[in-house]
This record gives structure tokens, C-alpha cells and sequence, in this order.
């Protein structure tokens, strides 16, 4: 018994150890990370002190921040910000799922992969942007039209990394399933979605950004409501305080975007060991 104790308390203690260098790693992390944003924020104050670029281009920080509360309190920044991220949300899922779909199908099958190529090559290289006009025409300015360009911007980079890994799946474990005599369902769920699973959830995380990026352009472009129109309403009026607001909110999301996929990414990967660097 007292052997076990013994054996219990340093299980115990190396798990403590590995909670503190990892809390110890995570603080580290943070640090690094801000010091850059900290350096361009005083390197703003300067140049605004100093007055050596005019307010007009480049108001002070305080200016920004005062910009900021009238915008969330006297104006309708939440629900703009409300408009861009429930569009980014249905544009993301509606690309996505299909993506995934329609990917795993074309891995599975040469023959469908075979049948839809020509047709999604050619509309793959006509940027989402560039549908947007045609799109309009045919849903209006609303928010359906700009769902459609995400849901096509997302789309082609998450079908085309399923594709990939489903193809990738190392031969070796498919003689397995053989030898093992695996029915065609037990070779997708145990075998190919698994292989396949890391790079889809890289193609999710860059296109969760993308669709981001691209409401912003989407709603300047055709809106009249959302950040995007915000942008192009400051930059017509010389609110150039407003318009910084407008840049800081999207960057800001958009990191908060892309750590919640990385996130997401660790935790269904978890099982998976690489190289952190």
C-alpha cells in the first residue's frame, strides 16, 4: 500500500509540474504576442503627439476610443456588427458542409470527381467579388446575395483540402481494411474521415477567415448596414476616427475567429502528435 501511495503522490506531483510549466508556457505566449501591438500603439501616440502626421489621416488613440463609445452608445454599431457576423456565420456553414460533402464524395469516387472538376475549376477561379454584381441582380442588396458569395468564397478551399485528404490516406491502411475485410461504411468512418480530418480542419480555419475578410468588401460594395458599410460611410466622409473603430472591431473578430478555430482544431486533433516548433 505505501508503495502505491508513493506512486499515486508522484503521478500526482508530475501532473502538477506539467499544469505549471503549462500555465508558465501560456503566460509566456501572451507576453511575446503583445508586444508588438503595444509598440504601434505608442509608435501611434507619437506620431500623433508630435503632430506629425495630420489628425485627419491619423487621429489619436483617445480620439478613437471617444469614437468608439459614441458609435456603440449614441449609433447602431452592435447591430451592425450583429448583421456582419450572422451573414459571415450562414455564408461559412452553407460553404462548408457542402465543401465537406461534395469532397469526401469526389475522394471516394474518380468518376464524380471526374464529373464535377470542369465545371468547379472553371467557376473556382472567378473570384467571389466578381459574382457579387451578378448576384445582386438577382437577390437584391440584401443579405441572402451576400450569404451566396461567402458560401462560394468558402466553398472551394475546404472541397479542394477534403479532396486532398481524403486522397492522401496512406495506402498501408487501406490493405489493412482489406485484410480485415472493413465494409465500405467502416472504411470511411475509421479509416478515411480520420486521415482525412486534419486537413480539413486547416481548410475550415483559413476559410472561416476568408469569409470574414470577404463580408467586410461584400457589405461596403452593396449594403446599408453592417462594418463594411461603416467603413466606406466613414471613408466618404472623412470620419477617418469612425473608420479605424471599424478596422480595429474587424481585426479584433477576425483573431477571435481564428483562435477559436485553432482551438477547435487542437481539440478534435488532439490524438494527433507534430512538431510545435
Amino acid at each position: 500500500m505505501d508503495t502505491v501511495s508513493q506512486k499515486g503522490r508522484q503521478i500526482g506531483l508530475a501532473g502538477g509540474v506539467e499544469s505549471v510549466e503549462s500555465a508558465r508556457g501560456l503566460s509566456l505566449t501572451w507576453v511575446i504576442g503583445t508586444i508588438l501591438p503595444l509598440v504601434i500603439l505608442a509608435s501611434w501616440q507619437l506620431a500623433s503627439s508630435r503632430e506629425w502626421v495630420d489628425p485627419v489621416f491619423l487621429p489619436a488613440p483617445s480620439t478613437v476610443v471617444t469614437a468608439f463609445w459614441t458609435m456603440l452608445t449614441q449609433q447602431d454599431l452592435i447591430l451592425d456588427f450583429l448583421v456582419s457576423i450572422n451573414i459571415v456565420i450562414q455564408g461559412f456553414v452553407y460553404g462548408a458542409v457542402a465543401a465537406v460533402v461534395l469532397g469526401i464524395a469526389a475522394g471516394l469516387s474518380k468518376r464524380f470527381e471526374q464529373f464535377v472538376s470542369p465545371t468547379f475549376n472553371t467557376i473556382r477561379h472567378i473570384p467571389g467579388i466578381a459574382w457579387l454584381p451578378l448576384i445582386v441582380l438577382w437577390l437584391g442588396l440584401g443579405a441572402p446575395a451576400k450569404i451566396l458569395v461567402i458560401s462560394k468564397t468558402v466553398f472551394f478551399p475546404v472541397f479542394l483540402n477534403t479532396l486532398q485528404g481524403v486522397r492522401g490516406v496512406d495506402e498501408k491502411y487501406i490493405e489493412l481494411s482489406r485484410v480485415l475485410k472493413m465494409s465500405r461504411f467502416q472504411l470511411i468512418r475509421k479509416i478515411v474521415l480520420p486521415a482525412a480530418t486534419p486537413s480539413i480542419m486547416v481548410s475550415l480555419r483559413y476559410a472561416a477567415g476568408l469569409a470574414w475578410a470577404l463580408v467586410v468588401v461584400a457589405e461596403g460594395l452593396s449594403g446599408l448596414q453592417g462594418l463594411g458599410f461603416l467603413i466606406f460611410r466613414a471613408q466618404g466622409l472623412l470620419l477617418t476616427d469612425q473608420l479605424l473603430v471599424c478596422m480595429v472591431l474587424i481585426g479584433l473578430v477576425g483573431f477571435v475567429i481564428d483562435r477559436s478555430m485553432y482551438v477547435a482544431e487542437r481539440r478534435i486533433l488532439r490524438w494527433r502528435q507534430g512538431f510545435d516548433g
